[in-house]
């Protein structure tokens, strides 16, 4: 069986200033062809274009807090959409002050987007499911920044049980069964006989998970939130001679962002959100492997498959 999309598209991995090879934090994931936006940073629309993502296709937004590098991409962004002809809805899941910010930027330009947005408030109080349907879950949940921040947890959805055909005809039960089989209920055959599901069904993949860990001071609590997902976003702004620094502005260090993932029991670890005073990167994996050897380096272009 042919497994559906769950792909991450980094757009920006520099903190809050870019540089010539770095942009401010955005991601792009496809989960089953629903692309989901995760922050949007100054020059977004830019990179959506230049890693040649349908940015048309994005139908929900989801921004962590309101530190500009992580939304100041979005009303350049909006307005594109609309210039360009959009006509379907668009959800944004936000702090409640990201609104206000956007109705008095089309106040004052005396714009009226041809799309609705609807507006999605997150809270800071634990676990909150966002978004759901028939594919995916979308939560939120509280980070520790200087302002107010959540991450978001992008869970797919357990896949229907796959069906051995072959079983089917040996066991002389009816494909109109199927249905039933996929939910893991047992059948009955042609002649009476009850037909366990196991003797008819293979276990699908295990259902894949997703966890971005915007701007925050390291914080073990949020461990029950992230605990054994695939891949872990976590920022990682400074190396470890600038832990003080790193505590003083809410922020970060690789190590501290490997001991997160090494307490998760995460599959893989993501480092980004690199301050601008560092050219290279190679430093961070040097502080963070030893403590979790599971982590990659964060690049604007770079694809994920989960």
């Amino acid at each position: 069986m042919n497994r559906q999309t769950f792909e991450l598209l980094i757009l920006g991995s520099s903190a809050a200033s870019p540089t010539s090879e770095r942009n401010p934090s955005a991601q792009l994931l496809n989960i089953a062809e629903r692309f989901f936006l995760i922050d949007c940073g100054e020059a977004t629309q830019i990179q959506l274009r230049k890693f040649k993502a349908k940015f048309q296709s994005i139908d929900h937004i989801f921004i962590s807090h309101l530190h500009g590098d992580h939304f100041f991409g979005l009303p350049g962004l909006l307005s594109s959409m609309h210039l360009l002809g959009r006509k379907q809805d668009i959800t944004v899941y936000c702090p409640e002050e990201l609104k206000s910010v956007l109705d008095l930027i089309n106040k004052v330009s005396e714009t009226t987007l041809n799309y609705t947005i609807h507006w999605k408030f997150t809270k800071n109080d634990g676990l909150n499911l966002l978004f759901e349907d028939e594919k995916v879950e979308v939560y939120s949940f509280p980070l520790r920044h200087r302002i107010y921040c959540t991450g978001f947890l992008f869970k797919e959805k357990p896949l229907p049980r796959n069906i051995d055909k072959f079983k089917l005809d040996k066991h002389k039960v009816s494909t109109a069964d199927i249905l039933l089989l996929k939910k893991g209920e047992d059948v009955t055959n042609s002649e009476g006989e009850l037909i366990k599901n196991s003797e008819l069904t293979i276990d699908p993949p295990a259902p894949r998970s997703y966890a971005y860990c915007s701007d925050t001071i390291f914080n073990p609590p949020i461990v029950e939130y992230i605990k054994e997902v695939d891949v872990l976003y976590h920022e990682s702004t400074f190396l470890e001679d600038l832990q003080a620094r790193a505590k003083k502005t809410f922020h970060t260090t690789a190590k501290q962002a490997a001991e997160i993932a090494k307490m998760g029991n995460v599959g893989k670890l993501l480092l980004g959100h690199f301050s601008a005073r560092y050219g290279t990167l190679e430093a961070f994996l040097d502080e963070a492997k030893p403590v979790f050897d599971k982590c990659e380096i964060c690049f604007d272009g770079k694809k994920v498959k989960i």
